[in-house]
């Protein structure tokens, strides 16, 4: 028994399971604030494909109505020509009839020929004109019909760099709110650190100091021996007494912690790596470790602690302090962890 007091000792001041679960918090502090990066850039990527979409939408409404304009700037090159065909024909026509009335007026012999030939001049000359006078008014509404459409396209373009605004707006925003969402929650951390110092302050200075009971990193440990007899998981004695005071201790913190921190005090259950006989109350260290973790957690609601405030877990052999076979080892690895967190 001195030999293994000694041994205790000397592990008391060993500072590698703080080293190591104080690594353990910044990694998680690091993967949550990851997960928090994930999600804004998740919200940015819906919002870009969002505006994406209408962008693409707006573009090829702009290609078509182009596609369109060129049609329209085809056919009135083509009534343009015909145009200048009839103006040509009109021109010659009239050229014919001022022939044949100087003819007319110059010789009787052939009058009435010539009056005949210019009488269907005449006609011919008429029906080019209406035709000529058709084909202005369709130019007219073509050029009508191209300007709505410039004035659509401009109209969209001008909607196209709207949404483009707005788009390089919006990341803006959800960038600006990404940093202020990592500074909120960097303060909500290191206040949750402030009064979880202050938590362990307070149960140091009511449970003095032991061998049994101490602090490894973020969480305070109790050997399991203090709280349950062997291969039990309900509260002896003593931990009766050390249960109520840490529930007297937790009520106090509670009542100082603000309200937009959302705490709970996470239970957590640990067996050494024997496995269990199977023939009593608990099938394995799983039901071990489960069963101590929601005992202490009852006890405590008992004693006045609200129960949304209360975690329970069990996490069998399967996270040790120290990962060697030896009895040391697996007295140091039986243990009741407490840790105060979010939600």
């Amino acid at each position: 028994m001195a030999t293994r007091s000694r041994r205790r000792g000397s592990d008391s001041v060993s500072y590698w399971p703080g080293f190591v679960d104080a690594l353990s918090t910044l990694l998680l502090a690091i993967m949550f604030l990851l997960s928090v990066f994930v999600l804004a850039q998740f919200l940015l990527s819906q919002e870009i494909s969002g505006k994406d979409t209408v962008l693409n939408r707006l573009n090829s409404q702009i290609n078509e109505l182009t596609q369109l304009l060129a049609l329209e700037q085809s056919a009135k090159q083509d009534l343009e020509d015909q145009i200048a065909t009839l103006s040509s024909g009109l021109s010659t026509a009239e050229s014919e009839r001022s022939r044949l009335q100087e003819l007319l007026s110059s010789g009787s012999g052939v009058a009435e020929e010539a009056e005949t030939r210019a009488s269907g001049l005449s006609e011919t000359l008429d029906e080019e004109r209406k035709v000529s006078r058709r084909a202005m008014s369709q130019v007219a509404l073509l050029n009508q019909q191209i300007s709505a459409l410039r004035k659509q396209i401009a109209s969209l373009e001008d909607a196209l760099d709207v949404s483009e605004t707005r788009d390089r707006e919006s990341s803006t925003k959800i960038a600006d709110l990404g940093r202020r969402l990592n500074v909120a929650l960097a303060q909500r951390v290191q206040e949750l650190n402030r009064f979880r110092s202050d938590f362990f302050g307070r149960l140091r200075d009511i449970l003095g100091a032991r061998d049994d009971i101490r602090v490894v990193g973020d969480r305070f440990v109790f050997q399991s021996e203090v709280l349950f007899p062997s291969g039990g998981a309900t509260l002896n004695e003593a931990g009766l007494g050390e249960m109520a005071k840490l529930a007297n201790a937790l009520i106090e913190l509670g009542e100082e912690i603000p309200d937009e921190i959302d705490w709970v005090l996470r239970v957590d259950g640990h067996t050494d790596n024997i496995p269990l006989s199977g023939s009593g109350r608990y099938a394995d260290n799983w039901e071990l470790s489960s069963g101590r973790a929601t005992s202490v957690v009852k006890y405590l609601i008992t004693q006045g602690v609200p129960a949304e405030r209360l975690v329970a877990a069990g996490f069998g052999e399967f996270q040790p302090l120290e990962d060697v076979d030896t009895q040391e080892a697996r007295d140091r690895n039986r243990r009741i962890e407490l840790k105060l967190t979010e939600k």
